[in-house]
């Protein structure tokens, strides 16, 4: 599971999220979206947007409830 930072991240930058959304080409609903994690941005996007917040991509997101035992069953890993 994942926690989006990216409002947290636009605040810090302190850029306007009316110039973030023309230079991500999305509406102020669709990056609201992006900012609570209730849709998951394009890998594209994601790379435009850490290059205007100045952050990496891997920074856009965070991994929340990581259970070593929730690995365990994971096909991937057997």
């Amino acid at each position: 599971m994942f926690r989006s930072n990216i409002g947290k991240l636009i605040e810090e930058s302190g850029l306007r999220k009316s110039f973030i959304a023309k230079k991500l080409e999305v509406n102020y609903r669709q990056l609201r979206n992006y900012e609570t994690g209730h849709t998951p941005i394009p890998i594209y996007k994601a790379f435009m947007l850490a290059d205007l917040l100045k952050v990496k991509v891997d920074d856009l997101y965070e991994r929340v409830n990581e259970d070593k035992s929730d690995c365990e069953n994971d096909p991937v890993n057997e």
